[in-house]
């Protein structure tokens, strides 16, 4: 392993110390409303890191469309897409990622999925690629401040090898288990998030029709029993007065549903999960 200076305030686990790791050839997949400003995190923090995207009208000098020219020299692949369809695309299919880099070693999943493809992933990938799951949390606003929470599943050497990088782009860092666990934590903190935000947009429908105002109802609900994430920084998440569409982050909280129902344990009571569900999918966007 090559020895490689840490930048500034990522050097380690706990932001002291030394450690020898190996981190060139960074590259990230998908660089949307997510993916774009952990890019951007990456390279601030002083790694050389660049995107792949599919969008002409997004490419720069950092992103780049070409797939065979991202994979050269890639060694560590950070995927940011938005679903299995596009994790099969990038890692086998249209960008072939696997098979195109030679100098692949690490896969690191951020997209969130299913924990049940997920473990498909192993036996499909290589053996001398290491595989990491690190989807996060904190929607757009966190990611352009670098203050993501990600949840970690991998082999605790890997895990370590890959902080610093970490550690650029977010603040909290939740070690789950093995490959696979933190995946399974995110679909379950994801099916809360969407409960929350379908339970606060009803809550603050109702509220509307009743005069109550918007402000103080969240500042209510944030110093009282009703708090969560949505309700707490409402006016701060780019989605929250979103209706639901296919393509955006309505949508893919829908999609994470499904995700954790797919993961269900057998037998599992499944109609409350269903049932906020259908209400996602019934959010229409509202104003002010």
């Amino acid at each position: 392993m090559t020895a490689r200076a840490i930048p500034a305030g990522l050097d380690g686990f706990s932001g002291r110390g030394d450690m020898d790791v190996d981190l060139t050839g960074v590259g990230v997949a998908g660089c949307g409303r997510m993916g774009a400003p952990m890019l951007a995190a990456l390279r601030e923090a002083g790694f050389r890191a660049r995107g792949l995207d599919i969008r002409p009208e997004i490419a720069s000098d950092a992103i780049l469309l070409d797939p065979a020219a991202f994979a050269n020299g890639l060694e560590i692949l950070i995927t940011v897409v938005r679903d299995i369809a596009q994790t099969e695309e990038v890692l086998f299919t249209d960008q072939a990622l696997v098979a195109r880099a030679p100098d692949l070693n690490t896969i690191v999943v951020s997209s969130t999925l299913s924990p049940n493809y997920l473990h498909t992933l192993r036996g499909r990938i290589p053996d001398h690629i290491a595989l990491v799951d690190a989807p996060m949390s904190g929607a757009q606003i966190r990611a352009e401040r670098r203050e993501l929470a990600f949840m970690l599943g991998g082999d605790p050497a890997d895990l370590d090898r890959l902080q610093p990088l970490f550690a650029a782009m977010g603040k909290s860092f939740h070690r789950m288990g093995p490959f696979g666990s933190g995946m399974a934590a995110k679909v379950l903190n994801n099916l809360l998030a969407a409960s929350h935000t379908a339970m606060t947009r009803l809550a603050l429908d109702w509220a509307e029709a009743q005069g109550l105002d918007r402000t103080k109802l969240l500042d209510l609900i944030a110093a009282s029993s009703g708090q969560n994430w949505f309700a707490g920084n409402f006016d701060e998440i780019e989605f929250s007065r979103d209706g639901w569409a296919p393509d955006n982050s309505i949508g893919i909280l829908d999609k994470d549903i499904d995700s954790a129902l797919d993961a269900a344990p057998a037998g599992a009571e499944t109609a409350l999960p269903e049932a906020v569900q259908v209400a996602i999918r019934a959010l229409r966007p509202r104003g002010v």
